[in-house]
């Protein structure tokens, strides 16, 4: 079932993940930031600047993607992903 919300301009969400889903994509997402970081670091070692803002980039990313998951999942360490 698709539940419309009328805070999100009207996106429809299927309220239809599980929990272990959830806990799946964050490890994956922690996994991919430690490839990210691992690419920064060869880069680096390469003198490879535009590699290196990539992985940068990436690596970052991820810092929310894993930050909001983990306020998903209720970390009491994260009081609000936004902040």
């Amino acid at each position: 079932m698709r539940f419309k919300s009328a805070k999100t301009s009207g996106t429809m969400f299927s309220y239809d993940r599980t929990w272990e889903e959830i806990e799946v994509m964050l490890e994956e997402a922690k996994a991919r930031q430690h490839q990210w970081r691992k690419h920064y670091d060869q880069c680096k070692d390469n003198r490879d600047r535009n590699g290196m803002k990539d992985a940068a980039r990436n690596h970052k990313a991820l810092e929310g993607v894993i930050k909001t998951l983990k306020w998903v999942c209720g970390d009491e360490d994260v009081k609000h992903p936004l902040h």
